[in-house]
């Protein structure tokens, strides 16, 4: 079982993962303002990551729900691209793109405009109900094909496994260490483990379980605190946080320096030990 990609999405052996919750893209129900102002504040938020050491950046158009199922306009695609272009100029570290919910080649198609570096795919391997609906194709084969068809291969695509903000009653007779093998098997560059929700820490344990079956990287994709990060730091490759940088611990809410500062020491801290 070998990636079609080799090479790891992740520059450090613990790669922190800032993510940018794009502002509400247009003709979704949230947008308001100008292009200039969600690329603007994409930015900004850029620096603030990079300046407090962050390794890898990410965009989400997370403002945009509630989400379509596996299809979005062109206007999310250029705008996704205008803000991943503005972060790049922003700060010179490896970028991540996702696209919700489950829009994958759009996803694939925005990094390579805008040179990023990896993306972050839900409905990869296996059926399973998202609170958008049923996501009932594995998206793998195209998604794959088509990564080869407009020459994108440098692009790793780190792949959910048994993702949060789903129902995985179709594959319960199928456990998480098989998931994540199949998910490899795939040719998924990475795997991610979450908890059920944004902000929700993973169980520990699945993340121990993802790790011992897969030899890809492992992310944690939610819930990471300075309360919780040593218990998973062993066992993962790269820790994607969003929440926690907000004030409040809220996505939504702008990022709060403290917070932010306060995780990076125990980052730091972890990594002299």
């Amino acid at each position: 079982m070998t990636s079609a990609n080799p090479v790891s999405p992740f520059p450090a052996a613990r790669t922190i993962v800032g993510m940018i919750h794009v502002r509400a893209l247009p003709g979704t129900p949230y947008h308001r303002g100008a292009a200039a102002d969600i690329t603007g504040v994409a930015a900004e938020e850029a620096r603030v990551l990079a300046d407090a050491g962050c390794d890898a950046l990410m965009i989400e158009n997370m403002h945009d729900r509630p989400y379509l199922n596996r299809s979005v306009g062109p206007e999310i695609v250029a705008m996704m691209t205008a803000a991943g272009i503005a972060v790049r100029a922003a700060a010179d570290l490896p970028l991540g793109v996702q696209i919700l919910a489950g829009a994958n080649r759009e996803a694939l198609a925005t990094a390579q405009a805008c040179d990023a570096t990896f993306i972050r795919a839900e409905g990869f391997a296996f059926a399973h109900v998202a609170d958008e609906g049923l996501m009932a194709n594995a998206d793998a084969g195209e998604l794959l094909r088509y990564r080869r068809r407009i020459g994108a291969e440098d692009i790793a695509i780190i792949a959910d496994v048994k993702k949060k903000h789903s129902s995985h009653a179709i594959t319960a007779d199928l456990d998480l260490a098989e998931a994540a093998k199949a998910t490899e098997f795939f040719g998924a560059d990475g795997v991610v483990i979450t908890g059920v929700a944004t902000g929700q820490p993973s169980d520990p344990e699945d993340v121990r379980t993802a790790k011992s079956a897969v030899r890809i990287p492992v992310a944690i994709g939610s819930g990471l605190t300075p309360d919780n990060l040593e218990r998973y730091w062993p066992h993962a490759d790269a820790f994607i946080i969003g929440s926690y940088f907000k004030r409040d611990g809220l996505w939504s809410n702008p990022i709060d320096p403290p917070r932010l500062t306060a995780l990076m020491q125990t980052v730091q801290r972890l990594r002299k030990g």
